[in-house]
Order: C-alpha cells, then structure tokens, then sequence
C-alpha cells in the first residue's frame, strides 16, 4: 500500500506528518465566498456535545481520534481555555465544518479543520480555511501553523498550498494503531 494513497477505506503503512506555515501576512492568499447561506460563527461555549458532532462528523472519514480519548471534563477545559476559539461554518443554516485555532505566544496554530463530507466540493474548504486565517492574524500572530498528514482530505495539502501555506517540516513515522 502506498504512503501517499489515501481513501476513507484504506490506511498506508506510514503515517506522513507534513508542518506548514505562514510568517508574514503578506503570504495570505484568501478566498472567500460571496455567499448568502455562507456564515461563520464563532462558538463561545464549551459545548462539549456539539464540539464531539463536528469533530465525529468531519473526522470520522480520514481516522481523526485524539479528542474521541478524552473525557468530557478534559474536552471541555481544552474549549474553555481562552486561547482556544473555535469557528463554525454554517451553509443554508447547517453546521457544515469548522476551525480550532490554538494562540500560543506569537503563535497560531491551526489546531483542527474541516467540512463535513456532504459539504465538500462547493468551496467551503477555502472559505473557512480563509476566514481562520484571517482570524489567526487578527489575534496579533506573527505565525500561522497547521500540519496536515496523509490520512487527511487528499485536497487539504492543496488547499494549504494555495492560501499561502509553506512547508517546513515532513515526518514519516510507522503508522500508529490507533488510525488501523
């Protein structure tokens, strides 16, 4: 099986981490919908439920874990904590993805995106990855990170790209149980 072919039914035999990021504004390369049933909004509880049906909903297709091995207590206290903000993206009055972004010193990462599967393909992807861009820079950073690997969307490296995203780092590692 190959590193780089990836589909919700099958899983390579290593996991390929790649780190990309933004260090000047300037690098920004937004595209946004002009859209009326487009909205973002951003979530200003801890509602842990809601949280566990974006993270489920959008993940479930490319193995995402880590928040499914928390408890709801640790879940929430991660919500809560004030530099973790979290946008969600609602098309026609559904959720339909959502951006975690985490601030840390200078930093913003990109902790975790994506769309829900029946609202991929209509550019919804670029739109929010756009907007918690945008966001990541207003909250005064002088970087903006993410990593993506190759269990994810095989557009989301791509989309990276072309908003701006470089690439400074690539670990390949065996692939971990957990995403068997």
């Amino acid at each position: 099986m190959s590193a780089l072919a990836n589909t919700p039914d099958s899983v390579p035999d290593t996991l390929v981490t790649t780190y990309l990021h933004m260090t000047d504004p300037a690098q920004f390369r937004p595209s946004f919908l002009n859209d009326p049933r487009v909205i973002v909004r951003r979530l200003d509880c801890a509602d842990v439920r809601f949280y566990r049906f974006l993270y489920q909903t959008v993940g479930e297709p490319w193995r995402w874990r880590d928040r499914l091995l928390l408890s709801d207590d640790e879940l929430r206290q991660i919500l809560a904590q004030p530099h973790t903000v979290v946008y969600v993206l609602y098309y026609d009055g559904a959720p339909a993805g959502y951006v975690e972004l985490s601030h840390k010193d200078n930093a913003v990462e990109i902790a975790y995106f994506g769309l829900r599967p029946e609202y991929m393909g209509q550019g919804l992807g670029k739109h929010l990855l756009s907007y918690g861009i945008a966001q990541a820079w207003a909250m005064g950073a002088r970087r903006v990170w993410l990593h993506t690997c190759n269990l994810d969307s095989p557009r989301a490296l791509d989309n990276y790209l072309k908003r701006g995203f470089s690439v400074f780092d690539i670990h390949r590692k065996p692939m971990p149980a957990r995403y068997c």
